[in-house]
């Protein structure tokens, strides 16, 4: 290895477990020495790292799909970043890579673990948004959990985010007729209907959330994405036609541990014949690839329009992540490292 090369490595580690709503305090800064890389490893430099809703789950020691942050650790989640040195003849000096080692401003990776990107089909940081997990979530969920059928109308909460401006995008793609969104304020719900596309937006803050839905879709829905969960979902299962399907994907407004609202009505959704169904990204990895080729195609012809907000510096990593808890982002929310 070259002298060149980093020793140390700056990472953000999780200082103390949140009850209720994390602050900055439950983060800390630090700077650890960075081990050479093994025979079948790889060095890479984060250029790029996202940051997401779910990780809130990750802060809380309780058993879930997948394992809690642990105290006095680097947080981990997608990243994608430059390799710098190698070990692994699979994977060259040179080549950008996407990987789940973020929150940190180098990381030494068993080379099996990273992807190699192709920067000439789209900018890295799409990897982390709509050609990434979000993407794909909006993907999978549109096609495979509640898929949309021709003529559907579509309800997709939290839809200027990452996975819901994507996702009210692919169900005009995939054939809706009427595209909904919620959004928090009077920007965010413009930016629905002037740049996404959507046939009509609700403010979720403006209140009498029934009431905007019914006069948004007068003939109720067919489809409802939720990454919100609380109010928007009980709302949305009233909302549904006969045999709707739900897609539950998240459900932000209950992750500090707040007593939101009260849940959907089961019997109601028992009467209209209703399918409720959770989903993991993960479980749909195999067709990520297939994922990419369209979505690709769909940004390079304009079908796709993306947003980015953007944090700089590895130190703005903790308010980046507490902005999108509190829907301080439009589209995808990113931190730029270097």
């Amino acid at each position: 290895m070259s002298n060149t090369l980093p020793t140390t490595s700056r990472e953000i580690q999780l200082a103390a477990r949140p009850t209720g709503a994390p602050t900055a305090e439950h983060f800390a800064l630090v700077e650890r020495e960075l081990p050479a890389p093994a025979e079948g490893q790889i060095l890479v430099r984060n250029t790029w790292m996202s940051v997401d809703p779910y990780m809130r789950g990750r802060m809380d020691d309780r058993p879930s799909y997948i394992p809690p942050f642990q105290v006095g650790a680097a947080l981990e989640g997608s990243a994608v970043g430059e390799v710098v040195a190698s070990r692994a003849a699979a994977i060259p000096v040179g080549a950008t890579v996407s990987h789940f080692a973020g929150w940190r401003e180098y990381a030494v990776l068993d080379a099996a673990t990273a992807t190699p990107i192709d920067t000439e089909l789209a900018a890295p940081q799409h990897y982390l948004g709509a050609l990434g997990t979000t993407g794909l979530t909006a993907y999978a969920a549109l096609t495979d959990v509640a898929p949309v059928r021709p003529g559907d109308t579509v309800f997709i909460s939290a839809a200027a985010g990452a996975v819901g401006s994507v996702a009210g995008q692919l169900a005009r793609t995939l054939g809706a007729g009427r595209v909904v969104g919620s959004a928090g304020g009077s920007a965010k719900t413009a930016l629905l209907l002037e740049e996404f596309g959507f046939d009509a937006a609700i403010d979720y803050r403006a209140g009498d959330l029934a009431g905007q839905l019914a006069t948004a879709a007068p003939d109720g829905i067919d489809v409802y994405l939720d990454s919100v969960g609380g109010e928007q979902l009980r709302v949305a299962v009233q909302a549904l036609r006969q045999h709707g399907r739900v897609a539950l994907v998240g459900a932000i407004s209950g992750y500090n541990g707040a007593t939101g609202a009260a849940g959907p009505d089961l019997f109601l959704a028992a009467t209209k014949e209703a399918t409720l169904c959770g989903m993991l990204v993960n479980s749909y990895f195999p067709i990520f690839g297939e994922y990419i080729g369209k979505a690709a195609g769909w940004l390079a012809d304009g079908s796709l329009r993306t947003r980015e907000t953007v944090y700089t510096g590895l130190d703005q990593a903790p308010a980046a992540f507490l902005g999108v808890l509190s829907g301080a982002n439009t589209g995808k929310m990113l931190v730029r490292l270097g």
